[in-house]
Order: structure tokens, then C-alpha cells, then sequence
């Protein structure tokens, strides 16, 4: 029997296009069945979308107040219509119920943060009547938008990290062009939808699916895009940031988090808060992932059991199952690789305190004890749910191996003691650094780049991205 399965086609000048590219079906995560057809669309098709762009934000300047208004009701939108698109990121992701209605309710928040910064955006006052010679002067700033802003989006937030690109390129005033990644197409398809029938021009949103490799890489070698979005591998950003040229970028890439348990922390509390982190939380395919978990050596076998004893009576397998804590990885690749690290690691001396095994796509939740530190596990991003337990005795010894990755996206520390806190603050070399919380404790209010390989350019979150995403003019005035 065929199944009939939802067609993802490219979104460009206005209205759904037959892509001309290449045909492609995504899969269920969990069984593999098809679960979304894809059309994307072709070189030719992707000159056009971007000329229809820059035509459309030529023709329609949108008033500030218009912007959040559009951004007020999608964020509308996306609550009354929240079972909808929990179905399409649940079809593209694999997600467990409490990690896909988390998406769609960050989503809501997201455009509704940008909807604010869209109404309030504005320059400042030059105080040019301070100048000696100047008084005759007055003087502001503006911000105005750039024009066609490219958002390349990763698979593991298809929907919140999205509106984190679109929804302050809108807020700016721009037009943006999506290119949504390979595996989640459904929650890009199902949010342009929500700001259609938000009242946004139809021309100033591209939603272009399709690979990387020649989607993507078309989006790169067009000049007409001022600014690129993009969320994903250090290599790919690197190559971005090398395609690109002078203009602007905003690229958070790989990462390898750490945080850190002083003896005196609350081990209990977090224990707990690194399983819920680094194992549960979409199957450990989150960037600030706790990957490395420094326990003080008085406490880590204490600290070890509470993580055992929580992971013990939950289920992974099919995320369909309103029991099923943990769900599957986004591929077979993934999850073959995954599994490959943690038998390596077990096979040069690791010790196994939870999980490790696999079925199909779905990888147990797994803790780590004794992981060699030349392991590959040790020393690549993981983007799986295994926590590896690292013993320390000395403070310094902890943040220096956190510090020698490189990376530098968050990291997080509990302790008691403030002054502990502030010293690891200022010495742990991370975009964020989160105090008695772990690395993955970001909220979408928060400013978010990372240090070395793991950002570059502007940073994400409402307030900083609209700023980043404009262009900042000087206007004076002189008195007749």
C-alpha cells in the first residue's frame, strides 16, 4: 500500500514553485518509513528567489509598528496552532512530547521578544553641542535595514533557532532567505505558513530546501544576501565565513561543553540538572550539550549514583510513546557513530555507569567513567546523550582541560562559594558562563555567540540580532 506522505516545495517570489532540483524523502527518525517528500529547487531557481527578494524589499519598506504587529500575531499563531506544528517537528525530528512542545512554546516567546524589539528599535542622540564649534549641530542615529538577510538552519532547533534568524530580520526590516537544513523541512514549511497568515508580505520570505552542498552553497555565491544567519559545524562556518567576503555574518558553530562540580555544590541538584542536560534533552543533540561533566574527586562516586539511579527507570525508544524519555538520533550515520565512540572509549579502559547500548537509531542514555582523554569521545563534539564523568582535584585542573578544546560556546559551574564561581567566570573561555546551572542553560533573552571555533559575528537573541541585522546611519542637522 502507498503511503502518502506531506511534499515540503520551495517557497520563492511570492508563492510555492514545483522545485526543479533534486526530488528527496526525509525519514522517520524512529522507523525510518518516509516521512516528508522534498522538492528543492534549482540554480536558476535559486537566482530568481533571491532577485525577488531584493526586488521585493525595495518595493515594501515595512513601518516599524507594521513589523511588530506581524510578530505579535504569529507569535499568536504558533499558541492557537500549537498541536499543528508539534506534529510537523515531531515528524522531523524524532523529539520525545516534552522536547517538541518545548520548541513550539520557544518559538511563541522568540517572535514575541522580536515583535518587542521590532516596536522600540531605534538610534541615539549624538551630543554634538558638546563639541567646541558645534553648537549650531544636532545630531542622531538611525537603523536602518540591511536588505536580504541568507538564515541557514540547523536540524536539532528547527523551529525556535529558525525564528531566532527570521524573526529579527523581519524586526529590522528586512527580507530573509531560508535555507532550512536537509532533515527538518516541515517545521520551516509549517512556521512560514504562521507568518503568512500573520499579514507578512509574501515576498519578503524565500524558504529554499534542499542539501547544503548546492542549496547552500548557491546562497554563498550570490552577492545579492548582505548578511548570513547560520547555525551549525565550525567547518561549514569556516567555509561560510571565507565564501562571503566583507559582508556580515553571525555564525555559531561546533562546540564541546563542560561544567564543573565543586564539592561543596549541591550534588544532588546537580546531577540531576546534568542527565536532564546532557543525556535527555533531545537526545543529547543540543550544542551546549554537557559532554564533560568535572566532578571533585571527593564526590564523583556520589555524584555517579544519583545520575545511575535517575536514568534508571527511564525508557528510550519510540518518542511516539508518551513513556519514552529519550528518542532516536536524526540518522543511522549518527547513531552509528555514536555508539562507535562509546564502545572505542569502553575498549580503551571506560567505564560504563548507565547505558551504552543502542537499537536502531535510538542510543541508550550513557554515562562514562575513566574515558582516556585521548579518546574520540573526549575530544570531538559528540552531539549524542553521553555525559563523560572527569574526575579533578584542584580547580585549576578542571577549567584548564574545559579551556583546551577548541571551542568556546558555554560552560557551567556549581558551587557554594561565590568567589569559586566568579574566579572559574572569568577564566573559563566561553561565550556564557552559567553559575550553579549547567552549560545548556541558555533562555532566548540571553545575548548567545561563542568564543574561538565556536562563533563569529554578531550574536544571537532578540535585542542583540535586530541591532547586528541593521545598518547604523549618522544624521546631523545644522541650524540655519
Amino acid at each position: 500500500m502507498t503511503i502518502d506522505v506531506p511534499c515540503v516545495q520551495p517557497f520563492l517570489g511570492g508563492d510555492w514553485v514545483t522545485g526543479e532540483g533534486l526530488a528527496s524523502s526525509v525519514p522517520d527518525k524512529f522507523t525510518g518509513e518516509p516521512a516528508t517528500s522534498v522538492q528543492s529547487p534549482s540554480r536558476e531557481q535559486v537566482t530568481r528567489a533571491l532577485a525577488a527578494a531584493e526586488g521585493a524589499f525595495a518595493a515594501e519598506r515595512l513601518p516599524q509598528s507594521r513589523r511588530a504587529a506581524i510578530l505579535d500575531r504569529a507569535a499568536e499563531l504558533v499558541e492557537e496552532r500549537a498541536e499543528e506544528l508539534r506534529i510537523a517537528v515531531a515528524a522531523d525530528t524524532g523529539y520525545v512530547a516534552a522536547d517538541v512542545t518545548a520548541e513550539v512554546t520557544r518559538t511563541a516567546a522568540t517572535l514575541r521578544m522580536c515583535a518587542e524589539e521590532a516596536a522600540r528599535l531605534a538610534g541615539e542622540v549624538i551630543p554634538l553641542a558638546g563639541v567646541s564649534g558645534q553648537e549650531h549641530r544636532f545630531g542622531f542615529t538611525r537603523l536602518d535595514p540591511l536588505g536580504v538577510v541568507c538564515a541557514i538552519t540547523p536540524f536539532n532547533s528547527p523551529m525556535n533557532t529558525l525564528m531566532h534568524k527570521v524573526g529579527p530580520a523581519i524586526a529590522a526590516g528586512n527580507a530573509v532567505v531560508v535555507k532550512p537544513a536537509d532533515q527538518t523541512p516541515r517545521s520551516a514549511d509549517a512556521i512560514l505558513r504562521v507568518l503568512l497568515d500573520a499579514g507578512l508580505p509574501p515576498g519578503l520570505i524565500t524558504i529554499l530546501p534542499g542539501a547544503g552542498e548546492a542549496v547552500g552553497q548557491w546562497l554563498l555565491e550570490d552577492p545579492r544576501p548582505a548578511y548570513y544567519a547560520f547555525t551549525g559545524s565550525t567547518r561549514v562556518g569556516q567555509h561560510i565565513h571565507a565564501s562571503v567576503g566583507m559582508r556580515r555574518t553571525q555564525l555559531e558553530m561546533g562546540s564541546l561543553a563542560s561544567t564543573i562540580v565543586c564539592a561543596d555544590a549541591d550534588l544532588g541538584r546537580a546531577a540531576k540538572a546534568a542527565v536532564a542536560a546532557g543525556v535527555l534533552r533531545k537526545a543529547g543533540q543540543v550544542c551546549t550539550s554537557v559532554q564533560r561533566l568535572y566532578v571533585h574527586a571527593d564526590v564523583i562516586d556520589e555524584v555517579a549514583g544519583v545520575m545511575a539511579q535517575t536514568l534508571a527507570p527511564l525508557r528510550s525508544g519510540d518518542p511516539r510513546d508518551p513513556a519514552t524519555a529519550v528518542g532516536p538520533l536524526i540518522s543511522p550515520q549518527d547513531a552509528t557513530r555514536v555508539k562507535s565512540w562509546i564502545d572505542a572509549a569502553v575498549d580503551g579502559g571506560a567505564e560504563v555507569v548507565a547505558g551504552g547500548g543502542r537499537v536502531g537509531n535510538v542510543v541508550e542514555p550513557t554515562v562514562l567513567a575513566q574515558v582516556p582523554s585521548e579518546a574520540t569521545i573526549m575530544q570531538s563534539e559528540l552531539f549524542g546523550p553521553v555525559v563523560l564523568l572527569r574526575p579533578f582535584t584542584c580547580l585549576d585542573e578542571a577549567i584548564a582541560e574545559a579551556n583546551a578544546t577548541p571551542y568556546g560556546l558555554a560552560s557551567g559551574i556549581f558551587t557554594r562559594d561565590i568567589g569559586t564561581a566568579l574566579d572559574a567566570a572569568d577564566r573559563l573561555q566561553t561565550g556564557s558562563v552559567h553559575i550553579n546551572e549547567t552549560s545548556s542553560s541558555r533562555v532566548d533573552v540571553m545575548p548567545f555567540a561563542g568564543m574561538k571555533g565556536s562563533g563569529y559575528g554578531g550574536p544571537e537573541g532578540p535585542r542583540y540580532a535586530v541591532r547586528d541585522m541593521s545598518q547604523e546611519r549618522t544624521i546631523t542637522i545644522s541650524r540655519p
